[in-house]
């Protein structure tokens, strides 16, 4: 578990990461210094982990968000909302892989838990505001239809788009290559190189270490440079 501040002002964003279920799905706590108010990101399993720390930092959630909709990232979801009756937010366009999430357990030998149902169907929104949290999403398909990725303040929440030196699989239903390779090029033109990467699984990076080691990324870095 590891927990990562931005000082902005007199406020820190603090970011706490629960690692949770049988895929060591990486799951966030986000939440600003001096406030209770925090927001879930991915709470794929485990829940009673998760609850655990938000009642060692005295948190209550807001609000859950998801980067997709894969049976590893929607595993606490129903739980945490009845809990703490917050809404969820997840991309339109992930509603084909929510449906499916009991079939993909029983694929894995999972016993699935209820699906969640969503609250809020994000489309192709530019910013998300909940309460004193302002993110900026950015569209990344290709591992999953609505794949949807989370700038907030220098931290950036990535889901299973890119990991510290690999990407996401496209080969589970709804997943496609080419369309993956469109959303990392679109991904490096649209954030700071430097900001932090939170991904579904692993430990942390940036966009800077990831261009200069990551076999998926260099290429793809070789290919833009050369248009340029």
């Amino acid at each position: 578990m590891s927990k990562r501040a931005l000082f902005r002002g007199n406020l820190s964003l603090n970011v706490e990461t629960v690692v949770t279920g049988p895929f060591q799905e990486n799951s966030y706590i986000i939440w600003y210094a001096g406030s209770q108010d925090a927001v879930l990101i991915d709470p794929g399993d485990d829940e009673y982990l998760i609850i655990q720390k938000l009642e060692n930092h005295n948190l209550e959630p807001i609000a859950i968000i998801n980067t997709h909709a894969h049976l590893d990232h929607i595993g606490a979801v129903h739980s945490l909302k009845e809990k703490y009756q917050i809404p969820f937010y997840l991309h339109e366009k992930e509603k084909f892989i929510l449906d499916t999430y009991e079939v993909t357990c029983r694929m894995f030998n999972i016993l699935p838990k209820e699906t969640p149902e969503v609250n809020i169907w994000l489309k192709d929104e530019d910013k998300i505001t909940i309460k004193n949290f302002h993110f900026i999403t950015i569209k990344t398909p290709g591992h999953t239809p609505g794949g949807t990725c989370f700038e907030i303040e220098n931290h950036l929440f990535v889901g299973d788009t890119l990991f510290r030196g690999s990407v996401g699989r496209t080969d589970l239903p709804g997943g496609d290559w080419s369309t993956l390779e469109f959303s990392l090029i679109h991904l490096l033109n649209s954030v700071n190189h430097s900001s932090i990467v939170h991904s579904g699984h692993g430990p942390d990076t940036t966009i800077e270490n990831e261009l200069q080691q990551n076999p998926f990324l260099i290429p793809i870095r070789k290919a833009v440079d050369s248009q340029s």
